[in-house]
C-alpha cells in the first residue's frame, strides 16, 4: 500500500488527537506536585534540576503525590504515541508536498529520526519511574541528560522543518 498526503493527513490527525487529550490530562495533574509546599516540574525533572534535588524531591514528597507524578508518566506514553508519530506524519505530508529530491530525503530522513525520539523518551520515562520508586540516582544521570537532549532535538528540529514546509503552497 503506498501511502499519500491523505493517509498522512489522517494519521496526523488522530496523532494531535492523542497528544492534546494526554496533554490535557498531564497538565490536569501538575497542579498537584507539591514538595515542601513548592510546585516543581517535569520539565524540571528532566533538564533543569540537579541530581540531589530529583533524589530531594522524589524522598520527600508524599505517597500521594508518588501516585500522582505515576500517573503523570504513564500519561506521558500515551502523548508520545501520539506525538512522535505526528511530527513524522507532518515530515511526510511536507514530503509529499515536494519535488526536490534533497528535500524529500532530508524530510523522510526527519520522520524516521522521529523514532529514536521516541526512543529516548520512553528510556527516559523509565528513569523518571525508577527514582521515583527508588530515589537513589548513580552514575546515569549524565546518560539521563543525552538521552533528553537528543529526544529533545529530533522532535523540535522535526516540527520546525516539516510544519512551514506543509504550510507553504507547493
Amino acid at each position: 500500500m503506498i501511502l499519500n498526503y491523505k493517509h498522512w493527513k489522517t494519521l496526523f490527525l488522530v496523532c494531535l488527537g492523542i497528544t492534546v487529550g494526554s496533554a490535557f490530562c498531564m497538565k490536569w495533574m501538575e497542579s498537584d506536585f507539591l514538595h515542601n509546599g513548592k510546585l516543581f516540574t517535569i520539565i524540571g525533572l528532566e533538564i533543569t534540576y540537579s541530581k540531589e534535588k530529583i533524589i530531594e524531591i522524589f524522598s520527600g514528597i508524599t505517597p500521594a503525590i508518588k501516585s500522582v507524578v505515576g500517573y503523570h508518566l504513564a500519561f506521558d506514553f500515551a502523548f508520545m504515541a501520539g506525538v512522535y508519530p505526528g511530527i513524522a506524519a507532518l515530515c511526510m505530508m511536507a514530503r509529499e508536498k515536494r519535488k526536490n529530491k534533497l528535500i524529500r530525503s532530508v524530510l523522510l530522513s526527519t520522520a524516521l529520526l522521529q523514532v529514536i525520539a521516541f526512543g529516548c523518551d520512553i528510556i527516559e520515562n523509565m528513569y523518571l519511574l525508577k527514582w521515583l520508586n527508588t530515589p537513589a540516582i548513580e552514575n546515569e544521570f549524565a546518560f539521563f541528560h543525552w538521552i533528553v537532549a537528543i529526544k529533545w532535538l529530533l522532535a523540535i528540529s522535526g516540527a520546525l522543518i516539516a510544519i512551514p514546509l506543509v504550510l507553504k503552497r507547493r
